[in-house]
């Protein structure tokens, strides 16, 4: 147990009974615990293994590598569409956690191995993310804008097709396009 990390367990009310015990579990796979991104992670030789949080509805235990899982439960869940690696087991109550002990134990072990094998998820390419006609449209009408784009961190660029992408209506994706193309003309990412 890690005394940095207690803050979190002892804030919540919500999800005090279901923390303690996704707590127990991990610590009790030998995980190290750490507190990263305001939540309890743990750690196997410092590779991220699995994160506690919560949310309204759930809180859950997330897998860093949960794509590379079997999953012979079918207990995890892919947050949405664009979660490349991450998975999460999902619990609304102490009782399903207690019921799947077992199951998450032999989860973190497999993900445990994984890291012991280096292993990694293959993650899609900036250049295999959907270009949002919009997007495309002004790209064309503006050379300039297409350079910077270009010059981009790949994380930056994917993060602009993520946002120009959401909206179904093309007159939002329209406007998030006019409203950001200043941004990348001066190098700057979506959230800089």
């Amino acid at each position: 147990m890690n005394a940095k990390v207690d803050f979190f367990f002892n804030k919540s009310s919500k999800w005090q009974k279901e923390y303690e015990q996704l707590r127990k579990i991990a610590l009790g796979c030998g995980l190290t615990e750490e507190l990263k991104w305001g939540c309890p992670c743990y750690t196997f030789e410092k590779g991220n293994i699995v994160l506690i949080h919560g949310f309204k509805e759930y809180c859950g235990l997330l897998f860093f590598k949960g794509a590379l899982l079997q999953d012979a439960k079918n207990i995890l869940i892919q947050q949405s569409k664009n979660v490349q690696s991450a998975r999460q087991a999902r619990f609304t109550n102490l009782n399903e956690i207690t019921k799947l002990k077992p199951i998450l134990k032999a989860y973190i072990l497999e993900a445990i191995g994984i890291e012991k094998a280096g292993l990694k998820v293959e993650l899609k390419k900036t250049k295999e993310y959907e270009i949002p006609e919009e997007f495309r449209k002004k790209l064309i009408e503006n050379p300039d804008l297409k350079k910077a784009f270009k010059s981009l961190t790949p994380g930056r660029q994917r993060g602009y097709l993520l946002y120009f992408s959401q909206p179904k209506q093309s007159k939002t994706r329209e406007l998030r396009v006019e409203k950001y193309t200043p941004l990348i003309l001066n190098g700057k990412g979506l959230n800089d």
